[in-house]
C-alpha cells in the first residue's frame, strides 16, 4: 500500500509502498477512502504525543470500505461502508462498561496507538465495539471529516458544554474544530460568537453560523468584548484552538455558573496553562475537557446530519492527494486554510 511515513520527529515523512494490513481476531482491515488531516496529526508529527512509536503512519479521521474482517467480528462484513472514532474503546475495561469509551483504559487510536490513515489502507482493532455504519446520504469525505474535529465538538457542545437555545456561546478559534462547534451551536438554537485572528476565517464563521465575531488582535481584551456582546459573559465557551491565551480567555469570559470545554489539545510548552482560578471558584464554573465521542452517540449526530440540520461538508476547504498532504502536515501550525482539508486521492 502507498502510505505517507515517517522514520523520526520533525523529519520530512515520505509516501512509500508498504505491507499491507491484516486484521487482528476482533478487527478489520479498512480500504481509506478519505481522510482528514488534523492538526492532532501535526502534533503527533512533532513529537508531542507520547503513544506515537517510530517509525510511523499518522492519519485518525477516517472513512472507507470493509475490506477484510477477523474472524471474531460479528457485527461487521467486508464491502460496508464505515467510519470510526479517533478514540476507540477496548469494550471490556470499566470506562468502556459505562459506555465512555472515549476515555477508555486501553484505548485504540489510528495514527496515535497504531499506523494510521494517511494510507491506502488502515487495520482497526475492537471492530464491533466501535466502528459505525455510515448512511448512503453521507459521502465519504464527508464522513472523515467527523471523525475527530466534528464528532469531538459535538459531544462537547451537546453533551459537556451541554448548550441549550438562547444560551450565548463562545468559540476561541476558527479552524476545523471551532467551525464545527459553531454550525452545532447554531443548530441548537444557541448564538455563537467566533473568537479569532483572521477576518477570512470570521467571515466564513459567520456562514457556519456565528451571530457575531471578535477578532482578537483588534481589541484590548478578549473576555471584556465576549461579555459586551453577550450582556454579561457566555453562558459556555469552547477553546478550540488550544494555547494558553485562548483557553485563559475562555474561562474568562463566562458569565457566572458558566461552563468552559477545553476541546484543543495542550501539549508540549502549553500543557500547564495559567486559570483565573478566583473567578472559577467565585462564580462557581464548570470545567471540562472533551476527548472524542463514543461510537454509540454517532447516531444522534448522523441524524442530524441526514435531517439537513448539520451540514459538515460546507466545513470542507480542500480535497488532497497524500503526496500534498506531506507539506500540508508540516505547515498546519501556520496554515491559513479555510475549512477542512481531506485526503481523497491515494
Amino acid at each position: 500500500m502507498r502510505a505517507m511515513y515517517f522514520e523520526a520527529f520533525e523529519a520530512t515523512p515520505d509516501v512509500r509502498n508498504l505491507p499491507d494490513p491484516t486484521p487482528t481476531e476482533g478487527g478489520v482491515v479498512i480500504k481509506v477512502e478519505a481522510t482528514g488531516l488534523c492538526r492532532s496529526d501535526w502534533h503527533g508529527w512533532m513529537g508531542h504525543d507520547p503513544d506515537i512509536r517510530l517509525p510511523h503512519v499518522p492519519g485518525h479521521e477516517l472513512a472507507g470500505t470493509v475490506m477484510a474482517v477477523g474472524k471474531g467480528v460479528r457485527r461487521f462484513r467486508e464491502g460496508q461502508r464505515v467510519t470510526v472514532p479517533f478514540v476507540s474503546g477496548c469494550g471490556h475495561c470499566g470506562e468502556c462498561r459505562s459506555g465512555n469509551q472515549q476515555v477508555c483504559e486501553e484505548q485504540f487510536q489510528p495514527g496515535f496507538t497504531h499506523w494510521g490513515s494517511f494510507a491506502e489502507y488502515v487495520a482497526i482493532d475492537y471492530a464491533d465495539q466501535n466502528l459505525v455504519h455510515l448512511p448512503e446520504a453521507v459521502d465519504y469525505a464527508t464522513a472523515a471529516s467527523l471523525g475527530c474535529r466534528f464528532a469531538t465538538s459535538f459531544r462537547a457542545v451537546v453533551d459537556q458544554a451541554r448548550v441549550t437555545g438562547g444560551e450565548w456561546v463562545a468559540v476561541h478559534g476558527c479552524g476545523g474544530v471551532g467551525l464545527s462547534a459553531i454550525m452545532i451551536a447554531a443548530a441548537l438554537g444557541a448564538n455563537p460568537v467566533a473568537i479569532d485572528i483572521s477576518d477570512e476565517k470570521l467571515d466564513f464563521a459567520r456562514k457556519m453560523g456565528a451571530v457575531a465575531t471578535i477578532n482578537a488582535r483588534n481589541v484590548a481584551d478578549v473576555a471584556d468584548a465576549v461579555r459586551d456582546i453577550t450582556g454579561g459573559g457566555a453562558h459556555a465557551s469552547v477553546d478550540a484552538l488550544g494555547s494558553p491565551v485562548t483557553c485563559f480567555n475562555s474561562i474568562k469570559n463566562l458569565r457566572r455558573r458558566g461552563r468552559h470545554v477545553q476541546v484543543g489539545l495542550m501539549l508540549a510548552d502549553h500543557a500547564a496553562p495559567q486559570i483565573p482560578m478566583a473567578q472559577v471558584i467565585g462564580h462557581e464554573l464548570e470545567i471540562y475537557g472533551s476527548h472524542g465521542m463514543q461510537a454509540w452517540r454517532y447516531d444522534a449526530m448522523l441524524a442530524m446530519i441526514e435531517s439537513g440540520k448539520l451540514a459538515p461538508q460546507n466545513l470542507i476547504g480542500r480535497h488532497i492527494s497524500l503526496d500534498e498532504a506531506v507539506p500540508a502536515l508540516m505547515a498546519m501550525d501556520k496554515a491559513t486554510d479555510l475549512g477542512i482539508s481531506v485526503i481523497t486521492r491515494f
